[in-house]
């Protein structure tokens, strides 16, 4: 391939670092330079087709790059000068990366049974990190299945250059070079793009660009990070920042849960156990505070596509989808399109959740008649006070409130930074530490660690945060010693009623299921039926046990909790906290469980490492 050589801009390029190292600036009319800090490579990419270009969009996600047009080729290459000779200042010998698009088949029918081959072509330049560096990236694109094909890999002897890059290459041999074809996969017969497949592409393509310069920087002996995920982004961009802000607007627009739960349980409980239970009961709503379809169109205006980070537009891109299903489910509430819905955000009970359900109902008998001391609404609210200021002096920032309200089932519920208590609620003493230690300990201190990190995100919930997050609280509630039998009737209750409800029972067959089969009194029958078939039909309810279920097996596995106190986080996000953590993108949790420094939470997980399941947990206490 030619190597033209260009003279330097008639402008000499000034670069703005910040005393941090970076820079972000633009390069002539359509170019543009970005340094996340000093580091010890740099990516090119030319093109004359932005729009189109995956190898632009690997360049764009890259901590260090420099892309611009060919009508930009002077400014450039004046800008490629200085960044380069900044660099060599911070690290001596440095690693320059060329990204381009490979030629687009020739057209065919859209209908042809062709596919593109999916060939990455790596070409290194002279000398031995250089080789290493295209070692790594071959290996890593080598592993690379997309759309269930293999990538294949092409080594080539002569690199590819962009204008003024082989000059600049030739003068200095502490330059290494290494250029990387993409392949066109994510085109379509006449042009058109595949998104999916571009995304894919890129996402893959930019993670083996980090494999390969940190096996550059590994190969110089310069202190290779600990992980190669730790050399991308370690700065948000305004764009990133954005998207969250606006995305948490519109969550907060709404409260989910209160708009789905009924205002009048204890009412419709009287009157459906007056009429003998042969009418299902009126329950009442709140009127939306939002308009579902509005909100909507304000969640699907934020763009994604400028973030130039896959992972954080991946997470918001999953967050966004579930708000969508959340919006969706108040536009058809109390239709027969919610329960369908909810079974979208919650998903169905699998026969092995629906058996242990069961044997824990079998093995736990339901406790005899006179529970000792009962509290009700003034006490637990006192309680969850002192809970509060003792977090709270650790710092002042965990400004948790508390509200006893009239408006809501028996029971508490965490709703943001509040803990609203029902005036309604009577409970065993006994049951006090379980029950703040569920709601407080880890509902209220993950919502508040999330709400310390940069993102907003990580206080509103990672998309699916949910089965988790009350996996923990059962858990804190097991970890203090509060997992009572009634306590645990009570969560496998829950499942069969959820599973009766997707089966097709109406409210009145789940209610004597529960009290008939089960031996669940009136009360706590007619509430359980009720969280299970507010609005239509909820499968919020299944959770509860599945997710200490997996947090049971997480511990069992080895696997530490801490990731999961830094805010509301599901186990599918654990290595990409790992990463974030790496790029200095978040930080630790400022608060911990103060049951988890317990010598008795301690010898409980000491029994989970040991090899103790569900039930023989259960068994025990």
């Amino acid at each position: 391939m030619s190597r033209p050589s260009l003279r330097l801009a008639p402008d000499p390029f000034v670069a703005e670092f910040t005393p941090a190292g970076a820079l972000r600036q633009k390069v002539g009319a359509s170019g543009r330079v970005h340094i996340d800090r000093p580091l010890h490579f740099l990516v090119l990419h030319r093109s004359d087709d932005p729009e189109h270009s995956v190898a632009r969009r690997v360049a764009s996600n890259s901590p260090a790059y420099l892309v611009w047009s060919p009508e930009d080729d002077l400014a450039a290459a004046s800008a490629l000068r200085v960044v380069v000779a900044w660099m060599r200042k911070h690290f001596g010998h440095i690693l320059i990366v060329s990204l381009f698009d490979q030629e687009p088949l020739s057209d065919a029918a859209d209908d042809a049974p062709f596919l593109p081959r999916f060939r990455a072509i790596i070409g290194p330049g002279d000398g031995d990190r250089a080789t290493c560096a295209g070692n790594a990236l071959a290996k890593a694109m080598a592993k690379v299945e997309i759309d269930l094909r293999r990538c294949e890999v092409e080594h080539r002897t002569r690199p590819y250059f962009e204008p003024s890059v082989s000059d600049l290459i030739d003068g200095d041999p502490d330059l290494s070079h290494l250029s990387f074809g993409l392949p066109p996969i994510h085109r379509a017969p006449g042009g058109a793009i595949y998104p999916q497949l571009f995304r894919d592409l890129a996402n893959a393509s930019g993670d083996a660009v980090l494999r390969a310069a940190c096996a550059f920087i590994a190969d110089g002996q310069h202190g290779a990070p600990h992980h190669y995920r730790a050399l991308g982004r370690s700065a948000l961009l305004a764009a990133a920042l954005s998207a969250d802000r606006k995305l948490d607007k519109v969550s907060r627009s709404f409260d989910f849960l209160l708009s789905v739960s009924p205002i009048n349980t204890a009412d419709a409980m009287a009157e459906f156990v007056a009429g003998g239970g042969e009418r299902p009961p009126r329950f009442e709503y709140r009127p939306l505070t939002v308009d579902p379809d509005e909100a909507k169109r304000r969640l699907y205006a934020v763009d994604l596509g400028k973030l130039e980070d896959p992972l954080l537009e991946s997470l918001l891109s999953d967050k966004r989808r579930e708000i969508d299903q959340q919006l969706t489910m108040l536009s058809v509430r109390n239709t027969p399109a919610f329960r369908p819905a909810s079974m979208l955000l919650y998903g169905t009970v699998d026969a092995a959740l629906l058996a242990d359900a069961h044997s824990l109902l079998a093995a736990a008998r339901p406790a005899a008649k006179g529970r000792g001391k009962m509290i009700g609404a003034p006490e637990i609210a006192e309680a969850a006070r002192d809970l509060i200021a003792s977090y709270r002096a650790t710092d002042d920032r965990f400004t948790a409130e508390v509200e006893v309200r009239d408006d809501l089932a028996a029971g508490l519920m965490v709703s943001g930074g509040k803990l609203m208590v029902s005036s309604d609620t009577r409970m065993s003493a006994r049951r006090l530490d379980a029950l703040l230690a569920h709601e407080i300990s880890v509902h209220l201190l993950t919502w508040f660690n999330g709400a310390l990190q940069p993102l907003s995100i990580f206080r509103t919930g990672l998309a699916g945060y949910e089965g988790l997050q009350e996996g923990l609280g059962v858990f804190a509630e097991w970890a203090v010693g509060g997992l009572t039998t009634t306590r645990v009737r009570l969560l496998a209750g829950r499942v069969v009623a959820v599973d009766a409800m997707l089966s097709g029972a109406d409210f009145g067959q789940c209610f004597r299921l529960l009290a008939d089969e089960h031996g669940f009194s009136q009360r706590t029958a007619f509430n359980v039926s009720a969280r299970v078939y507010r609005s239509g039909g909820l499968a919020k309810d299944l959770i509860y046990l599945k997710g200490f279920k997996t947090v049971v097996e997480l511990i069992a596995a080895g696997a530490a909790l801490d990731p999961y106190w830094l805010g509301k986080i599901a186990p599918a996000h654990a290595p990409l906290i790992e990463e974030l953590l790496q790029r200095g993108l978040i930080h630790a949790p400022r608060f911990v469980p103060d049951f988890m420094s317990r010598t008795d939470t301690h010898a409980r997980i000491a029994r989970l490492r040991g090899g103790a399941g569900l039930g023989s947990i259960l068994e025990g206490e």
